[in-house]
Order: structure tokens, then sequence, then C-alpha cells
């Protein structure tokens, strides 16, 4: 059933525990891991050397327990991050996309745009949303 789950990561420790939940599913089911992380070209939050390096230890940590992984970086226009993951997912063609979550209410991620919920109602393949 799983054959490549894509992981969405960001350097926030919802993330680092999606990308454990993402490696202890692949490690069960032999399923190859995709590192994505999304970096908004429109914001100063990190630069492009931050998100790859973000990216390339997290490949690491999944290639150093004997799982299949591969990483990308997407630049992303502010507000897009959630389509650019749920399109990375298609091209991927992956099975479960796993993403982090701050743990907003429903009313929180309404006002602040939370780019998990959006992930949840775009993506066309389950979604895991760990806290």
């Amino acid at each position: 059933m799983f054959e490549r789950i894509l992981v969405a990561v960001d350097g926030s420790e919802p993330a680092r525990r999606a990308a454990a939940a993402a490696a202890e599913l692949a490690s069960r089911t032999g399923a190859e891991v995709v590192v994505l992380q999304v970096f908004e070209t429109d914001v100063d939050v990190e630069t492009p050397r931050e998100a790859a390096s973000l990216v390339d230890e997290t490949v690491a940590s999944l290639r150093g327990r004997g799982l299949r992984a591969a990483g990308e970086v997407v630049r992303a226009r502010i507000g897009q991050v959630p389509r650019v993951i749920v399109e990375a997912a298609r091209r991927h063609g992956v099975d479960t996309i796993a993403i982090g979550s701050r743990g907003l209410s429903d009313w929180g991620g309404l006002f602040l745009g939370s780019a998990t919920h959006r992930v949840l109602h775009l993506a066309e393949v389950p979604v895991l949303v760990v806290r």
C-alpha cells in the first residue's frame, strides 16, 4: 500500500516528528521517502542554503536508518506552500503525505491560513498529520 511517502519539512518540531513518523512507516512497509522543503521566495525567514541543508540532513538521517530517501527544495510564492506540496506529491507519485501541525484550532487555522489545513483539503492522497 505504501510505496512512496512525501514528508514536508520546515525545521519545526512538528515537522521533525512528521519525518520520524514517515521513517517508521517506511521502515515497516519498505516505502521510499521523499523529503520536501518549500522555500517561500517572498519571505526572508531562511536562505536557499538553509533549506537545502535541512533537506540534506533529513535525507541523511533516513538513509542512516537504511531507508530509501531523496530530497527536493522547491521555491514558492508566499501563500502557495500547500499547493506546491500537493503538486510535488502528484509529481512524485506518492501514496501518502506526512506533515507536521503546530496544533492550531480550526478557527486559528482559518484565520492564519494553516498550510497543514490547506494540504488536507487539496490533497488527493491520504495525509498523515503529526503534532
